[in-house]
Formats: structure tokens, C-alpha cells, sequence
């Protein structure tokens, strides 16, 4: 097990270096620039490259990245915090620690101290969607799953196919038409700011609901299509044999074997709960990390961008490492490759 997460572990660490440079080259070669950003739109060519000289982004590529990287790890200060360029950025934590993603030029503020309640308020919104949306999906799954080819598995896996066809922001408008100006059940906006006619959970109602509609048709088909496979294994024809009936054999064998494929699926879903959700959070004007990043995105503020990018890659490769973890305590044989 110690050498099956090692050598894991090693890889995750290769993909994250070649991805933060991947991501570096994107946003180096993106319209705009920070010094662009700085000094306006209207500044002269000579100013932008006078200010290109001091923030060292006229050095090459390669050296860039290095430099780039150097920051994020605490080697090297942030240029961008230099008085000297009189932009009145102060970080609090120093000029150097590990995790200095920069400064957020929208905001005028490190983008640590930026990112802090957007990623909590985006955690929230997964976690309550997430404990709705897995045991759904695994209900519906398996029930499909256990019964393949019978007229329940075609009417639940039809039922998917159209949930998981509307996309999120007809799904989101659909609800505020029904749910907030025809019945004015719900409020239309999320602010997470509690008011004597809507409480907070009331605001969750809508942007959850959106999620969840796009997700668990998709992860309920996933699970379905698992469970079909291994319902027609050997191992389920000896234990009918053996007389077993088919809930013990669905609830003791088929559903631990019939998991493994699904797990990396609704792992990947806790990723894309805190960064992928930038058109619900819009919709609803939730503020969580995806509607900054579509704010970010708008702005130009590169440094914002490259961090939500680098959480997000991050994310995935850590959930994707506990799947692989997860697949040893499901599947022993694993071990062997």
C-alpha cells in the first residue's frame, strides 16, 4: 500500500508541475497584460514596456515560469508589492511565504485574503449539494442497475437522459420562473445574507437544486452501467446457485464490486462543486469561487485566474489519488499493478 500511494504521489506531483506550466504559458500569452493593467488602456507603448522591464516580464519564458514559481514558494518577493511602483499592495503574511499567489489587481488585495470566503461560501454550496446528490445517484443507479433490461431500467435511465440534457442555466431559469415569480416560494438571488423574509437555507434551495439536477442523472447512469456489468460476472451466477437471493446478492457482492468505476466519478464531482459551478453561481448571484472567477476572467486579473485554475487542478489530483487509494480497499487485486 506504502509503495502503491508513493508511487501515485509521484505522479501527482509530475502532472501538477507540468499542468502550472501548461496553465503559466496560457494566461503568459492571453490579451493584456499586468502592466497593461496597470498603467490603463491608454497608456503609451514605452510606459508598458518601461514597467514590463521593472515587473522582469520581458526576460524569457522559461525564466519567467521559474520566477513565477519562486513566488508561489516563498523564494522570491512579489515585484508587484515593491513601493517603489507606488501601487500600494501590502500582504500582511511578508514578502515572502509559501502560497503567495500575488496580488488580485481587481481588488487591490493578496488573492489569499480574496479567495478566503468565496471558498468557503462555494464549499458550503458543495457540501449540501453533494449530500443530496450521491445517495440519490446511487439509489437510482442501483435500482437501474439491479434490473437491467426491465421496464424500471428504461424508464429511470430515460429519466436521466432528460435530466442530464437540460443545461444548468435553462435549468436555473426554469426554477426561478416556477419556484420565484409565478409562486414566490423561493428567493431569486443567493447573497448568503440573512433577512427577515428569506434565511439562508432558503437561499441554498435553488442553487443546490441546480446542481443536483446536473449531476445525478449523469452519475446515476455511471453507477447503472457499473452495476449492469457486473451483474452478468461469473461471481453473480455461483452465488445464485448457491441459492442467495437477489437483494443479497445485489447489497453483499454486486454493489462493492459494481462501485469502483463510479467512486472516481462522484470524486471528480467535489472538484468541479467548487470551481466548474460558474454559471449557477451566476445565475443566482451566489458568491463563491466561480463567479469570481468569471469575474476575474472579465477583469483581466491574471493572478486571480491562475490561482482558482491552480486550486481547482489541485483538487483533481488529490481526489483522483484517494480514488486510486479507494480502489485498493475495494478491489485488492489492484495491488498487483
Amino acid at each position: 500500500m506504502l509503495n502503491f500511494a508513493l508511487r501515485r504521489l509521484s505522479q501527482l506531483l509530475l502532472t501538477a508541475i507540468v499542468s502550472s506550466f501548461l496553465l503559466f504559458v496560457v494566461t503568459e500569452f492571453s490579451p493584456g497584460t499586468v502592466s497593461r493593467q496597470i498603467l490603463g488602456p491608454y497608456a503609451l507603448p514605452n510606459q508598458v514596456a518601461q514597467l514590463d522591464e521593472k515587473l522582469g516580464l520581458s526576460q524569457s519564458l522559461p525564466r519567467r515560469y521559474l520566477n513565477w514559481v519562486s513566488v508561489l514558494v516563498g523564494l522570491k518577493a512579489n515585484p508587484l508589492g515593491d513601493p517603489a511602483l507606488g501601487l500600494d499592495l501590502h500582504d500582511s503574511r511578508g514578502e515572502r511565504y509559501f502560497g503567495n499567489f500575488g496580488y488580485s489587481l481587481m481588488f487591490k488585495q493578496p488573492v489569499r485574503d480574496v479567495l478566503g470566503e468565496p471558498l468557503r461560501n462555494s464549499a458550503l454550496l458543495g457540501a449540501v449539494a453533494m449530500i443530496f446528490i450521491v445517495p440519490l445517484s446511487l439509489l437510482i443507479g442501483i435500482l437501474a442497475g439491479a434490473n437491467a433490461g426491465t421496464r424500471l431500467d428504461w424508464s429511470i435511465s430515460s429519466l436521466c437522459l432528460i435530466i442530464t440534457a437540460i443545461p444548468e442555466y435553462a435549468a436555473g431559469v426554469i426554477l426561478l420562473t416556477v419556484f420565484v415569480s409565478y409562486l414566490g416560494w423561493l428567493p431569486g438571488t443567493s447573497p448568503l445574507l440573512a433577512s427577515e423574509q428569506w434565511s439562508v437555507a432558503s437561499q441554498l434551495v435553488l442553487p443546490v437544486t441546480v446542481l443536483a439536477l446536473a449531476t445525478v442523472g449523469y452519475v446515476a447512469r455511471i453507477v447503472r452501467a457499473s452495476m449492469a456489468e457486473t451483474m452478468t460476472k461469473p461471481f453473480v451466477r455461483t452465488a445464485l446457485l448457491k441459492g442467495l437471493s437477489k437483494r443479497q446478492i445485489v447489497t453483499r457482492h454486486v454493489i462493492r464490486n459494481g462501485m469502483i468505476p463510479p467512486l472516481t466519478v462522484l470524486l471528480l464531482q467535489l472538484n468541479w462543486m467548487v470551481g466548474g459551478v460558474v454559471v449557477c453561481e451566476s445565475i443566482f448571484a451566489y458568491p463563491g469561487v466561480g463567479r469570481l472567477l468569471l469575474q476575474a476572467g472579465l477583469f483581466g486579473d491574471l493572478a486571480l485566474v491562475q490561482t482558482i485554475t491552480l486550486l481547482s487542478l489541485a483538487m483533481a489530483g488529490v481526489t483522483q489519488l484517494v480514488a486510486d487509494i479507494s480502489y485498493v480497499a475495494l478491489n485488492p487485486r489492484v495491488r498487483l499493478t
